[in-house]
């Protein structure tokens, strides 16, 4: 066991939540942030988070602030598990109560909304070289982590030491953490996979099958890596954990937020009915857009990708858009 660290994560969702469980079994005191002093209420005095985790009791070393520069106080680091749209925004509020002696890490999937960057680029530019960066990331549903069922995740840091600390922080009986230096890849698996999990959902919605299922994953996986390669991650990564080991999980368990967005689809739901019912944030249906405008700035072919998209915001019907990619030219696999 490391010596108890004093960590603040920003983000009452359940991943967010997750993660504060996680720390506080492993040994370290954690503060869990919600800017919502509404939110924050229940989670005191029910000692849970009852909307997202419920059953799941905190402990002892676990408290949740409404407060963020007291969240903040003397902590080694913070962690921010915010859903993409808000993460930007999340940065800002923190800049001025890091400690200087602190680290960061996130845990957020996505790309940036309007901007299409990646969020370490949004971290880059918000925080600047003051505080060593990583991103947390890996197939890791928040309620199985929450439950401490084995997991394992990948920390990403330019800064090598840095990855060491944030993995040994999460490392336990329960989670193993594995450390890279490609921040990109790692991203990338991250954000593309919900992209491709709508599509296996939309697929599976529509009756196709496990045959077609298992197709979409696979060509999935070829889109993800053509255009990791493109931005300059490593095919290693898009094989590892969060690249194929992500993408696998939110295609075929219905645990994945954007696998029941797209089962809801392919039933013939509206994205406003699907997203209604859910209840949380489904980051693969703002991602898409982002990720085929990177597609178009690196002339790369995403065909699933772009057809979830023209599902989703341009009103292609689901059945036409699988026909659409059956429809596709014959041509050499490794294309």
């Amino acid at each position: 066991m490391n010596a108890p660290a004093t960590v603040a994560v920003l983000g009452l969702g359940s991943w967010g939540t997750a993660l504060g469980l996680l720390l506080a079994r492993n040994g370290h005191n954690v503060r869990l942030w919600g800017h919502d002093p509404d939110e924050v209420a229940p989670l005191r005095r029910y000692r849970e988070n009852r909307r997202y985790l419920p059953g799941i009791p905190f402990p002892s070393a676990l408290t949740a602030e409404a407060d963020l520069a007291q969240a903040l106080a003397g902590a080694q680091l913070a962690l921010v598990a915010v859903p993409s749209h808000a993460y930007g925004a999340t940065l800002v509020l923190l800049r001025p109560h890091l400690p200087a002696h602190a680290g960061f890490a996130w845990a957020t999937k996505g790309l940036e909304h309007g901007g299409g960057r990646f969020l370490h680029e949004v971290t880059a530019e918000i925080l600047g070289a003051l505080w060593p960066t990583a991103v947390i990331s890996g197939p890791s549903f928040a309620r199985e982590v929450a439950l401490g069922l084995p997991t394992a995740v990948t920390v990403a840091a330019e800064d090598a030491p840095h990855a060491g600390r944030v993995a040994a922080l999460l490392h336990g009986s329960n989670l193993r953490a594995y450390t890279s230096a490609d921040v990109i890849g790692v991203e990338l698996g991250g954000a593309i996979k919900n992209v491709l999990a709508i599509a296996a959902g939309i697929a599976d919605g529509l009756g196709f099958g496990a045959n077609a299922r298992a197709a979409l994953i696979t060509r999935g996986l070829a889109e993800m890596a053509r255009l990791g390669l493109a931005v300059g991650g490593q095919r290693e990564t898009l094989m590892g954990l969060a690249g194929i080991g992500d993408l696998v999980l939110t295609c075929t368990d219905d645990q994945s937020r954007n696998r029941r967005f797209g089962l809801a689809i392919g039933r013939g739901e509206s994205a406003e009915m699907a997203l209604a019912a859910i209840g949380q944030v489904v980051e693969g249906a703002a991602t898409v857009r982002e990720a085929v405008r990177l597609a178009q700035q690196y002339r790369v072919d995403m065909p699933i990708t772009e057809h979830v998209d023209q599902v989703l915001h341009y009103g292609l019907n689901p059945r036409r858009a699988v026909e659409s990619l059956l429809a596709r030219q014959p041509k050499p696999e490794g294309i």
